[in-house]
């Protein structure tokens, strides 16, 4: 019986810069934004053009494309102590976009290119892979000494320049400034042992310590010191963090980070989840309906029940949850699309027309392959060409270009000229 929170949360769309995937989540998404916005306010950034990207990979880190396009990884989500130090990374990863050091890196990388030397790897991102000593220092290799010290020089004054600008960041944002301080001492028990043991000119960031020095003394002058984290939204993250570690982590560890005398909610999500994950259905449903029996209008909870009861075999249990799920959330696509997948499977009078519904409206707001899948068996046979076109919409957005090809020709077979769905196909097959 197939996962739906698991389809939904580990269909995988390629990013072919560097090779990643990303995952898509209602709940970590919408808290992600919150936590962002007030940042992007004070970067005058419009509201509704930020977009956030949640990045299936262990490294900690995070990086925004364009002043527009925020980049978290699930490394990061997962180990970050608290909201105001996450906040503390973007604002940093803000402060390289504010500085233009992006589009400066480019021009410097190519002006050293021309003395011969060879780069590889070389990232401007906050911090480091878990457990990697390098610092993201990137792989560096070539001829050109002398440029090589240059482009590491280079980088640690634009590292230093981000950081003092996302102080500043954060505390027009009135946010806790010293999410900043917990970031570096996090980082500083990670690979604090390995830094003695460098050379600080021969690494493309400054060493921890120098950084945290320099963001207490840039927190000291700026005075005023900032509220920390509204409890609500501490809550919210630590729920996150217990999603994410419930899926993507294997069940004795999350365990060891939960173990069952843990009776917090964050804990019990994180065991229901991983307990789903193992086929453990029964303890699964039991551990979520204590969280919703504790929180009867977290929209979440009963998103994690639809999907419990639907792996049971109890659509119409699994239908009432993700409904219930909906009422209680707005804008939620992927919501939209599971609860769509539980009515096909169902197929009972008017299913697969609710169902068309739903993922139409979930298209409207985020397309998303998932939802084409889903669509295309809803349509069905009784309605072929709209459902060929599902399938290769669905193929397009993951890269098979030739089974889209082949969907599309199919749909045009068997649908009118006349018809949107005909029109569209025709773009896939240019």
């Amino acid at each position: 019986m197939p996962r739906i929170l698991a389809l939904i949360f580990s269909v995988l769309l390629s990013l072919p810069s560097f090779g990643a995937t990303l995952i898509n989540d209602t709940e970590t998404e919408k808290l992600l934004y919150e936590l962002i916005e007030p940042l992007a306010s004070a970067a005058d950034i419009p509201k509704n053009r930020l977009q956030i990207h949640i990045v299936n990979d262990d490294d900690f880190n995070a990086f925004v494309s364009g002043g527009e396009d925020v980049y978290v990884y699930t490394g990061l989500l997962r180990q970050i102590k608290n909201p105001s130090a996450f906040q503390a990374v973007i604002a940093h990863e803000m402060g390289h976009m504010l500085g233009g050091h992006t589009a400066q890196l480019s021009d410097r990388m190519s002006a050293e290119m021309k003395r011969t030397m060879l780069i590889q790897a070389l990232g401007i991102g906050l911090m480091v892979a878990g457990g990697n000593p390098t610092l993201g220092a990137g792989v560096m290799a070539g001829a050109g000494g002398v440029a090589q010290q240059s482009m590491l020089a280079f980088t640690r004054d634009e590292e230093r320049i981000a950081d003092n600008m996302g102080v500043d960041l954060m505390h027009r944002a009135k946010l806790d400034t010293n999410g900043f301080i917990t970031v570096f001492e996090q980082m500083h028990e990670m690979t604090g042992a390995f830094e003695t043991k460098i050379n600080p000119n021969r690494i493309n960031h400054p060493l921890t310590t120098e950084r945290l020095n320099n963001v207490r003394t840039q927190i000291e002058r700026l005075g005023k010191k900032s509220d920390s984290a509204p409890s609500n939204e501490t809550s919210a993250f630590e729920l996150v963090r217990a999603k994410l570690i419930g899926y993507l982590d294997t069940s004795s560890h999350v365990l060891n980070l939960y173990p069952y005398s843990d009776k917090s909610d964050s804990a019990i999500y994180a065991r229901a989840i991983s307990n789903m994950r193992i086929g453990d259905l029964t303890t699964a449903r039991s551990g979520t309906k204590t969280l919703i029996n504790r929180n009867p209008n977290n929209p979440y909870f009963y998103e994690l029940l639809g999907d419990i009861e639907y792996q049971l075999g109890n659509y119409d249990d699994s239908v009432y949850a993700y409904e219930k799920s909906l009422e209680l959330t707005n804008d939620a696509p992927q919501i939209e699309t599971a609860l769509a997948l539980v009515l096909t499977a169902r197929n009972g009078v008017g299913d697969n027309a609710h169902a068309i519904e739903l993922c139409k409206r979930s298209l409207l707001h985020e397309p998303a392959p998932l939802t084409y899948w889903v669509l295309a068996r809803a349509y069905g046979d009784t309605d072929a060409g709209r459902s060929d076109w599902a399938m290769a919409e669905y193929y397009n957005m993951i890269g098979k270009d030739k089974d889209a090809k082949k969907y599309a020709k199919h749909a045009q077979r068997k649908l009118k000229k006349s018809d949107s769905e005909y029109i569209k196909s025709g773009e896939l097959l240019k």
